[in-house]
């Protein structure tokens, strides 16, 4: 074939042709004696350049031949590939597919012969057939090549397109089946005396109890055994148990014919850690005490396949119910989506988007989808409790719990993912998910599923329009029939009745589904071009309110804000097209009562939500507000407007600054929840803390203008005090302020006195008039002489006032003093006149000292509430607020005067130049910081959740889930959240008795 170049040439061309990819190779190996008789029929090429891998097949098919023990066996083998197109398409699919197959036909050359029989029965076979095929084995090295032999005609079978991919995987199911009874076989022929003590059941779980097996997984079993007779049951379990473990080892050990598969027997109850055998009794304890959701799960697809099958039958008919049972568990449906979550988070980075089975838009995305409908509604209907995942998709479209033309797409894509796993493993029979990335290998596999066209590119488009289509889908299945039974839009099509959707809405964690389906109806209902719009909305945002503490409130918020906003043409506009805009809003409405309740006082405020130019979630700076404030301020006719506009900034800003609170703590799906928790509380405390002063400023301004034109007869100015003075506001803060003026030159003291005074009480009063605008509560008791002193004092009283009478906890609140609005130059004065008390040159004597421990130890006592769990208290707890400010002040008063870095009015900031100070040791610091953070979360979740301030955890079960959300605690776990509370201020309150109490 190679003496002439013309003929050459032109061979090579054909090979080219038919798919081959090193032509000169294949050429070389056409060439070969044992091709010798079919060289040049072009039959044979024909059938290789319909494989999968041309080359492969040829490859193996001389390895093949060059097996053959002899001359005939070698011409049997020709001649029979020649003549008969059945054996041809299945033998060279094989070959040309699968580089394991073709070793073990290289190892057991006669195997080939399993190939040709071509008759109805061959085509469907089941357990008896593949327990016939295995019947001769003698030891486990006799199973596994029996084993082989039969996996050969399967995957004849599914390359050659004779079966699609569900009857291979049941294929795959029944061979394990009789695999694991032929091995059970082996191990009680090994060990008689074993096998008369008990009855032992293997149940299959997974994949083979689902009767969907892939070509190489893990076969997971449960094992269930009894006494037989009179048997001792302990003497019985032990047998029992050396049996199991010896048909493990039988399947799973690699030899020189390799393994098997791997025997998981994990799914046991305990995992591990319990025991591989149980009785039926032990298993229903268990499962009726201590299960977890995700165990009921794997239940799904439990089935007898060997052992004692009455046993196996007794075992599901006693398990079988409490699986149905499982969806009124509390946190259900959190539970089995933090499962998935879970799964998603351990894959590796680097494998993320090769993940054929567990990445996004994979195959466990529609199983987990499709259990959970099962689980939620099987137990009133019969017809889906299939362990088989497609049988069960297609029987949820039959009863109208899945919209049909979803279950069509979701089942064409599971089909097609499928089949990629199954040729991918089948290549060197290993047990892989993952897309290869190698040119040659995505050839092979694009050819396999039928992709001759541009295979890699064509098998690339594919594979990711399905995967898109399973993200798409996977999540909106559990909804969107929700809104096809409220809606009743598609005459004729199957849909949920009135209970079906109340299971799913209680199942998703609805306290009351009726009124919920009520607020569906009322937001899908119609024709029109709104509804249609929810519709497609609603499918995503019922999934994100239910994945909150409260997706009542959430659904019923999204009906209040699209009520008042429908007609707008923006709002239903930025929910579709904005990408972050629709998930920010679920997670705002449906997080507590604040951010919702300022929303609703002004609903256009959701234009901060989206990616656009709305501003997005970034707080605005200081300067911003009081320019916009001011500007608003000017435009207003008298002070009532003026201050009513800065009100309404201020209650905008609000949202934006809870909003970006609420959204940075939760997450969304495209950005993870923000790690750092103190970044969280400076945002807030900064935020409010900067609109508060914008606030002043501006109605300081309004007032001002009204009473006196431009000038006001006496300088002002406005004094930040305590959180406030701090950067440390938060959302139900009050502003703790001194005033204080100073007469411009010429004016009267007491005419400048009185316009102060009626400066600072209008301004109080206008803060605080009843209106759609939350109040601004002022704060000055903190001034000196507090409640019985005046309210407003000239720089000189000040001056004299602290010069004579200061007393220890006046000189203590005026370390978070800062001027925050009015007359710069005098705010600076009056810093200037404060700094030599807060910070006193020699620090504190010991009197001092004792003074403010008495005081912190007498506040505690005092103020702690009546019946309030002090361990649980963020501000008089141990560990909170108070424990850790107070210890950081001290050093303040006592070293500020030598150490400039504590000379600021910022708890955290302070706290870091302590430690770098070396005052404090970095773990005393770390300590500390984390407890004043976590007391902070605490009092901001409280206000966002119940919308008034408080310093404990609410006590309704789900006011404390919805903060513990917030936190970062997932359903069921607020009892954890409270523990590491404790544990966290526990910690911090050991520093606190060292550094504020030990004479540190």
């Amino acid at each position: 074939m190679t003496s002439a170049p013309g003929r050459r040439s032109s061979t090579f061309t054909r090979l080219l042709r038919h798919g081959f990819t090193d032509p000169s190779d294949a050429e070389r190996f056409l060439d070969s004696p044992e091709l010798a008789p079919v060289r040049n029929d072009p039959v044979l090429l024909d059938a290789l350049g319909g494989t999968a891998d041309p080359d492969l097949a040829l490859h193996g098919l001389v390895r093949l031949l060059e097996a053959q023990e002899t001359a005939t066996a070698r011409q049997e083998l020709l001649d029979t590939v020649i003549a008969a197109k059945p054996l041809r398409d299945r033998l060279l699919g094989v070959l040309g597919a699968s580089e394991a197959l073709a070793e073990h036909l290289a190892r057991h050359p006669r195997d080939w012969q399993a190939l040709v029989t071509y008759e109805p029965r061959d085509l469907h076979p089941g357990v008896e057939e593949f327990e016939r095929g295995l019947a001769d084995v003698t030891d486990p090295m006799s199973l596994r090549v029996a084993y082989r032999r039969c996996l050969l005609s399967i995957a004849a079978r599914d390359v050659c397109g004779t079966v699609e991919v569900s009857q291979t995987a049941a294929e795959l199911a029944d061979l394990a089946t009789a695999t694991l009874r032929a091995a059970l076989a082996l191990a009680a022929a090994d060990a008689p005396e074993d096998a008369a003590l008990c009855r032992l059941a293997v149940i299959a779980m997974g994949k083979c109890g689902g009767h969907e097996l892939n070509y190489v997984s893990d076969v997971d079993v449960i094992f269930v055994g009894e006494a037989a007779g009179d048997a001792d049951e302990d003497k019985a379990l032990r047998a029992a148990t050396r049996l199991a473990s010896h048909m493990m080892r039988i399947c799973s050990e690699t030899t020189v014919e390799g393994s098997i598969w791997p025997v998981d027997a994990n799914l046991r109850p305990e995992g591990r850690n319990g025991p591989l055998v149980r009785t039926l009794a032990s298993h229903l304890a268990y499962y009726q005490r201590w299960a977890k959701t995700w165990e009921f799960q794997a239940l799904l697809k439990a089935r007898p396949v060997a052992g004692d099958l009455a046993l196996g039958a007794e075992y599901t008919a006693a398990l079988r119910p409490l699986v149905w049972q499982a969806a009124e568990r509390d946190n259900f449906v959190a539970d089995v989506q933090e499962m998935r979550r879970r799964v998603v988070a351990n894959i590796p980075a680097a494998e993320v988007d090769r993940q054929l089975k567990l990445g996004p838009g994979g195959l466990r995305d529609v199983e987990f989808a499709v259990q959970l409908l099962q689980l939620v509604h099987g137990r009133a209907d019969a017809s889906l409790r299939s362990g088989t995942t497609l049988d069960a998709l297609k029987a949820l479209a039959a009863g109208g719990y899945v919209g049909r033309a979803d279950a069509a797409q979701l089942d064409d894509a599971y089909r097609f993912l499928r089949s990629l796993e199954h040729r991918i493993q089948l290549y060197r029979l290993r047990r892989t998910h993952l897309v290869p990335e190698d040119e040659a290998d995505l050839r092979r596999l694009g050819r396999s599923l039928g992709l001759r066209t541009e295979p890699v590119a064509a098998l690339t488009r594919e594979w990711r329009r399905h995967a898109s289509v399973v993200r798409r889908l996977h999540e909106k299945l559990f909804y969107r029939p929700l809104l096809d039974a409220v809606a009743a839009l598609a005459p004729g099509e199957a849909r949920l009745s009135a209970e079906a959707a109340r299971e799913r809405m209680v199942a998703l964690g609805y306290a009351d589904p009726a009124a919920a389906l009520r607020h569906l109806e009322a937001l899908a209902s119609g024709v029109t071009r709104k509804a249609a719009i929810q519709r497609t909305l609603l499918p995503v945002l019922l999934g994100w309110f239910a994945d909150s503490a409260d997706p009542d409130a959430g659904l019923l918020n999204f009906r209040k804000v699209s009520d008042a906003l429908g007609k707008t043409p923006w709002y239903l506009r930025l929910l579709r097209d904005e990408g972050a805009a629709a998930e920010n809003l679920a997670r705002v409405l449906s997080a507590g009562r604040l951010a919702p309740d300022l929303l609703m006082r002004a609903p256009e405020a959701v234009a901060l939500l989206g990616d656009g130019d709305g501003g997005g979630l970034t707080p605005r700076s200081r300067a911003a507000l009081e320019q916009e404030v001011l500007a608003a301020v000017r435009r207003a006719d008298n002070a009532v407007q003026g201050v009513t506009a800065a009100r309404g900034v201020r209650r905008r800003e609000l949202f934006r600054t809870a909003a970006a609170d609420i959204v940075g703590s939760y997450g969304t799906e495209s950005q993870p929840a923000e790690a750092d928790q103190g970044a969280l509380v400076d945002l807030v405390g900064g935020a409010v803390s900067d609109l508060t002063a914008a606030t002043l400023a501006g109605t300081l301004r309004a007032v001002v203008r009204e009473g006196w034109g431009d000038t006001l007869p006496t300088r002002f100015a406005v004094i930040g005090m305590g959180r406030f003075g701090g950067h440390e506001l938060g959302y139900g803060s009050d502003a703790d302020v001194l005033f204080v003026h100073e007469p411009r030159d010429g004016v009267d003291e007491r005419e400048a006195s009185e316009a102060a005074n009626k400066v600072v009480a209008e301004m109080r009063r206008l803060l605080q008039v009843p209106s759609a605008d939350p109040p601004l509560l002022v704060d000055a008791d903190l001034r000196p002489e507090g409640k019985s002193g005046p309210l407003v004092r000239t720089l000189g009283s000040y001056e004299a006032y602290y010069r004579r009478w200061a007393l220890v906890w006046e000189r203590h609140a005026l370390l978070r003093a800062e001027p925050v609005a009015g007359d710069v130059d005098l705010g600076r004065r009056f810093v200037e006149l404060i700094d030599p008390l807060r910070y006193p040159a020699g620090g504190l004597d010991e009197d001092a000292v004792r003074e403010i421990r008495r005081l912190k130890a007498r506040m505690e006592s005092e103020r702690m509430p009546r019946g309030a769990d002090p361990k649980l208290h963020a501000k008089l707890g141990p560990g909170g607020l108070s424990d850790v400010e107070w210890t950081v002040q001290l050093l303040q008063l006592r070293h500020g005067a030598e150490v400039p870095g504590l000379r600021t009015t910022r708890t955290r900031e302070a706290l870091a130049a302590a430690r770098e100070a070396g005052l404090m040791s970095e773990e005393d610091a770390c300590t500390l910081d984390e407890a004043w953070v976590l007391a902070t979360r605490v009092r901001n979740a409280v206000m966002l959740v119940r919308g008034r301030a408080g310093d404990t955890f609410p006590t309704v079960p789900r006011e404390l889930a919805a903060v513990g959300r917030y936190l970062g605690y997932g359903p069921g776990h607020a009892g954890d959240m409270l523990d590491a509370y404790r544990r966290t201020g526990r910690r911090a309150r050991g520093v606190v008795e060292e550094l504020f109490y030990g004479g540190a």
